[in-house]
């Protein structure tokens, strides 16, 4: 990776409230439901909770105390090693109650939008340059035409739109997968963002893969944070998405009870991949999907809307791969595909690859290969189909005589008899059913 996963900088950790670049209500708020909610009553168990410095956190506990909402209890000697602790008082209780009722959210300090952007393009996708032996390296167990890697390997390097398209079964989501694997390094993703007074989830340990990294003594009263720990250090995210994708999927997603909200998918993956497979097959049109992405894509921004209806940018810093089984002339018009930077067709194997890949299936399998069979299967069965070869054709048909040779307690073998069974299960015969 020309890219050292050390290079990606860090955001740097905030060193007084004037850095924090929120609201000071909205800070202290999040401070006493924290409290209210957590068993959490020291500086450095409360600076943990909310993911910032002590001497920040000191600060808002000031602050709260200023407006008699915090009180100090003395210390509690072993619980604390000797801290300060702190309780709400009435007030304190009553302005946590009414804040919760405005948002359930509390914890992690969020990150301002426009903070998070800064770091968005410190660690941006464009600036990931991916070598031909990290891609083989990452598909190297996969039968791949010799010029496909010159293909991938700029789309992928430029960080653009990348449009894979070819016939069904010959790959396209393993190569996706790989030029996943391929990237390997870290970025620091916010555990929730801010704008106008409104709170985003963003880190979702579904999509988010979190890196270990080393904690900090927290008995120390100065603690040598290295990086702002509103952030979890991630390998970059990757969100896979197929037949289920829609249009509402893109969208934030508001929760009425909790009264906060929550990044959508692509928003998940700043910084990685985001993969729409099997397009076509969702019930939004392929061309509706693509408009959707056209300011996206050309513009690396995205637009998304409040509750209120209120409309704001956030960064678009996302590999797009989208991969079909249709011909792109047929589900899109030519102002969309121009709008996709790279476009790569995925063929079936040639008759020799398709055989490197039968004989890798076989020994992985642990079964026996037997050269008239794999004769009577390549001039009997496929010129009945034209001789046209798929990827995923060698591991159907030996799982499909595996499971024969399990059922009858035989050892695995390959006959033309068993070639035949196999067969009769890949395709389905044209035929009227009387009903």
């Amino acid at each position: 990776m020309t890219l050292d996963p050390r290079a990606v900088m860090a955001p740097p950790p905030p060193k007084r409230l004037e850095d924090m670049r929120l609201p000071q209500i909205m800070m202290r708020d999040i401070v006493l439901k924290t409290l209210f909610r957590k068993t959490t009553n020291t500086v450095t168990s409360l600076a943990r909770a909310i993911c910032l410095p002590t001497v920040i956190t000191q600060e808002l506990i000031d602050l709260a105390r200023s407006h008699s909402l915090l009180e100090a209890m003395g210390t509690l000697s072993a619980a604390s090693n000797g801290e300060m602790s702190y309780q709400l008082t009435e007030s304190g209780k009553a302005r946590a109650l009414d804040a919760l009722s405005q948002s359930e959210y509390f914890g992690p300090m969020p990150v301002p939008l426009e903070v998070y952007r800064d770091q968005v393009a410190r660690q941006s996708i464009r600036n990931l340059q991916v070598t031909r032996d990290q891609l083989l390296g990452a598909m190297g167990h996969l039968v791949l035409p010799e010029d496909l890697i010159s293909h991938l390997g700029p789309a992928v390097s430029a960080g653009r739109s990348i449009l894979m398209y070819g016939p069904p079964g010959n790959g396209k989501s393993s190569i996706s997968n790989g030029i996943r694997d391929a990237m390997g390094d870290r970025i620091y993703v916010p555990r929730a963002i801010e704008y106008s007074g409104q709170v985003i989830t963003v880190y979702d340990p579904i999509v988010h893969s979190a890196a270990e990294t080393e904690e900090d003594d927290p008995t120390r009263l100065r603690r040598s944070t290295r990086f702002d720990t509103r952030y979890v250090l991630c390998q970059r995210p990757t969100v896979i998405t197929g037949g289920e994708l829609s249009l509402s999927m893109l969208d934030l997603v508001y929760n009425p009870t909790a009264r906060t909200y929550q990044a959508p998918l692509q928003l998940k993956s700043t910084g990685g991949i985001f993969i729409v497979d099997d397009l076509g097959r969702q019930a939004e049109p392929p061309q509706k999907l693509v408009n959707r992405w056209i300011v996206p894509l050309e513009e690396s921004k995205d637009i998304l809307s409040l509750q209120s209806g209120e409309k704001f940018e956030v960064p678009f810093d996302t590999l797009v791969i989208f991969s079909t089984n249709f011909h792109p002339n047929e589900i899109f018009d030519q102002a969309a595909l121009r709008r996709i930077f790279f476009k790569i067709k995925i063929d079936g194997p040639s008759q020799q690859d398709f055989l490197k890949i039968f004989a890798m299936v076989a020994r992985r399998k642990k079964m026996q290969l037997d050269e008239a069979s794999l004769l009577y299967l390549l001039k009997s069965k496929y010129p009945t189909i034209g001789n046209v070869y798929a990827n995923y054709q060698p591991v159907f048909l030996i799982e499909q005589m595996i499971a024969v040779c399990n059922f009858e307690g035989w050892p695995y073998r390959m006959t033309p008899d068993l070639v035949d069974r196999a067969w009769s299960n890949m395709f389905v015969r044209n035929e009227h059913i009387v009903k």
